[in-house]
C-alpha cells in the first residue's frame, strides 16, 4: 500500500528558481585547478631541491660570488690551509719542483733560475695542468716543512704557501706553481 504525504515545498518547484533543500550548490569556477596549481608548485619545489642537493654533494656550489653572503677572503678548504707561523729559511737539502701555470712561456725556467741563485734544489720545472693561476702559491705537505716553505716565498715575493696533499706525488718536498701574477726580477 502506497503511503500518502502531505504536498510540501519539494513537490513543486519552478525551474528558475535555485536548488532548494539537501542538493549541493554548484562549483566555483576553476576550483579544479587548485590542486593541480598545487602539485605544480610541488614538483617545481622538488626539483629545485634536489639540483641544489646534488650540487652540494658534488661541491660544486659556489657562493662566493654572492654579494653578502661570503667575504673576499674565503676560509681555505681542509685540504688547502693557509698556516703563516714558522721562521722562514733556506733548505738546500729540500727538493723544490716548479711549474708553471701562467699564460706566459718560460716562466717555469725563470722562476727555477731565480731559486737556484738563492740556494733552493730546484729538481723539476714543467707546466701545470692548467695556465689560468691567479696567484703564485708555494705547496708543502708536511708541517716541518713550512719555514723552508716561508723562505721560498721570501725568494719569490708577492706569493703564497698553502699547506697541501696535492703535490705528494711529484716526489718534491717543496712545489711552486706560478701563477700570472709573477713578475721576473729585472736584471
Amino acid at each position: 500500500m502506497a503511503r500518502k504525504f502531505a504536498k510540501d515545498r519539494f513537490d513543486t518547484h519552478a525551474h528558475a528558481l535555485d536548488r532548494v533543500g539537501a542538493h549541493r550548490a554548484p562549483g566555483k569556477k576553476g576550483r579544479h585547478w587548485v590542486a593541480f596549481w598545487w602539485a605544480l608548485g610541488a614538483t617545481v619545489l622538488l626539483i629545485v631541491v634536489g639540483v641544489i642537493g646534488i650540487f652540494a654533494i658534488n661541491n660544486r656550489l659556489d657562493f662566493s660570488n654572492i654579494p653578502g653572503l661570503a667575504s673576499a677572503s674565503a676560509t681555505p678548504t681542509p685540504t688547502e690551509t693557509v698556516i703563516p707561523t714558522a721562521e722562514p729559511t733556506v733548505d738546500p737539502a729540500l727538493s723544490v719542483s716548479v711549474l708553471n701555470g701562467s699564460e706566459n712561456n718560460g716562466v717555469a725556467a725563470s722562476v727555477s733560475d731565480t731559486l737556484t741563485a738563492a740556494g733552493w734544489d730546484v729538481v723539476d720545472t714543467g707546466n701545470a695542468s692548467v695556465n689560468t693561476e691567479p696567484t703564485t702559491v708555494i705547496y708543502y705537505a708536511e708541517a716541518t716543512t713550512e719555514g723552508a716553505a716561508r723562505g721560498l716565498a721570501a725568494s719569490l715575493p708577492g706569493s703564497k704557501i698553502v699547506i697541501s696533499t696535492n703535490f705528494v706525488d711529484s716526489g718534491a718536498d717543496l712545489t711552486v706553481v706560478v701563477g700570472n701574477d709573477y713578475v721576473a726580477p729585472a736584471g
